[in-house]
């Protein structure tokens, strides 16, 4: 009888213990890719016990408004139903932007930290030369479009983050075509420079592509060393404790 009722005693403690949710990680693609692209970055999240949530988002089809209306509210949605906080961000190239121009009209979100891969933050120097070209708003879309670097292309409208941030920036290419219209160093779609973002916490550039920078092993650590701690690893990161904000760690 007693071992009964140790049994049901210790039943119910397990059942009273609250649990503890797991920290939910957003994962944003970039332009003309999908949810597949952030697959590595994901297992890698998932196995440090983050709830990662990767959204997938039609790049082509809307404006950087809409669109990140629609991935970012989606995501939030997800990460409410796992019951799990607190929510970052990880994104890659335009979806950067979308969580700049989601955090201008949503700026009580209660977002953790935010890390960004090869963002345009300053706008594409390929968009600004290649836009009038026949066929860049099919292939691109209507956001792909708003990526300019003129003062009132998207990027540049949006004004200083209001959140804790890390940017890596990638100094490898393997598009000369495309570098050839870029400032160097860069990585085969955006330049270093234009990855910087006034309020940002965090700054590092590593040796690797735009379009595979998202699988890098070296990015990936950093990625996770920044949503842990604020920071990144690696000792040519760039504190910037000259500019440090209010809501950087």
């Amino acid at each position: 009888m007693r071992s009964i009722k140790y049994l049901f005693s210790v039943i119910g403690l397990l059942l009273s213990t609250p649990v503890i949710s797991a920290e939910c990680v957003i994962l944003l693609h970039g332009l003309a890719r999908t949810s597949d692209s952030m697959s590595k970055l994901e297992e890698s999240l998932s196995r440090h016990d983050y709830d990662v949530v990767n959204i997938n988002y039609p790049s082509r089809k809307k404006t950087i408004s809409e669109l990140s209306e629609l991935a970012i509210n989606k995501g939030l949605q997800r990460c409410r139903d796992n019951k799990s906080k607190p929510v970052s961000l990880v994104t890659h190239s335009l979806g950067g932007i979308l969580v700049r121009q989601y955090m201008v009209n949503h700026k009580s979100v209660d977002i953790a930290r935010v890390v960004m891969l090869g963002p345009p933050n300053k706008g594409s120097e390929v968009v600004a030369k290649l836009k009038s070209i026949m066929g860049f708003k099919l292939i691109n879309g209507p956001a792909g479009m708003q990526l300019g670097t003129a003062v009132t292309d998207v990027p540049k409208s949006l004004g200083p983050v209001n959140f804790e941030l890390g940017v890596i920036a990638g100094s490898k290419s393997i598009n000369l075509l495309l570098s050839a219209f870029l400032p160097n160093p860069d990585d085969g779609k955006v330049s270093v420079e234009s990855t910087k973002v006034v309020g940002m916490c965090g700054f590092i550039v590593l040796p690797t592509t735009h379009a595979f920078m998202m699988k890098n092993k070296q990015v990936i650590t950093e990625v996770i060393h920044f949503l842990k701690q604020g920071k990144f690893e690696s000792q040519t990161a760039s504190l910037l404790s000259k500019v440090k904000h209010r809501y950087c760690s």
